[in-house]
């Protein structure tokens, strides 16, 4: 888990760190990712609720855990700067400042690559999944534009602070569940079930095992 501690700062010490920031995200009140002028991202969590979980396990704290755990398992993540708790214009935030990882979404890679390319990160995401879960690691939003393409042709992974891990391999029934998540994307299931499906297969399997992959042949939707 990561030592960081959450540091209170002032508004004017995220306006000032923010200063000529590029807005990458927002919502109708305020921005969720700002690209900082020191090339470093900061991802903002707005409380929206005076009682909420977010006063007991912040979601910036969460996103800090779950990058060490991930690093644990030997999957590249982001690298965590600093946590900072903040108040501005009448609105209360937590925000987790760090460094992104080179490279483009899985998604946008697959959706310009040849046949052999895709195949080849196809069998890569197919180990990683199967890693996740057999490390007890159930990352909730999981889909390709939340997996990198390295530089270096190795996957990495972005946004999981919604991301649960527990001491044993993940159960069919859990598999499953993240599966659907998956299956929410057109694109995604086109390449992942019906395409390539033989090629995702044999790869999750060669890391879970025949047994655990028994999920991918009950959910295939072709």
């Amino acid at each position: 888990m990561t030592t960081l501690c959450i540091k209170t700062i002032s508004p004017e010490y995220y306006q000032a760190i923010t200063r000529g920031a590029k807005v990458l995200e927002q919502d109708t009140t305020a921005p969720k990712v700002l690209q900082l002028l020191d090339g470093g991202f900061l991802k903002l969590f707005r409380r929206k609720r005076w009682f909420s979980s977010e006063l007991f396990y912040p979601y910036v704290k969460r996103f800090a855990n779950n990058a060490s755990i991930l690093k644990e398992v030997g999957i590249a993540t982001p690298e965590i700067l600093n946590l900072y708790r903040f108040s501005y214009n009448q609105l209360d935030f937590t925000a987790v400042h760090y460094h992104p990882l080179p490279g483009d979404t899985l998604r946008n890679v697959l959706s310009t690559a040849d046949e052999t390319v895709k195949k080849h990160f196809i069998r890569l995401f197919g180990e990683l999944l199967a890693t996740l879960h057999e490390h007890g690691i159930y990352f909730r939003s999981i889909h390709l534009a939340n997996v990198l393409v390295l530089p270096d042709q190795q996957l990495g992974l972005i946004d999981f602070a919604d991301m649960k891990k527990q001491s044993h391999a993940l159960s069919q029934a859990k598999r499953t569940r993240n599966l659907k998540h998956l299956q929410r994307y057109q694109q995604d299931t086109h390449w992942l079930f019906s395409e390539y499906y033989d090629v995702f297969l044999e790869a999750y399997k060669r890391v879970a095992g025949a047994k655990n992959a028994l999920f991918l042949k009950c959910n295939n939707k072709d």
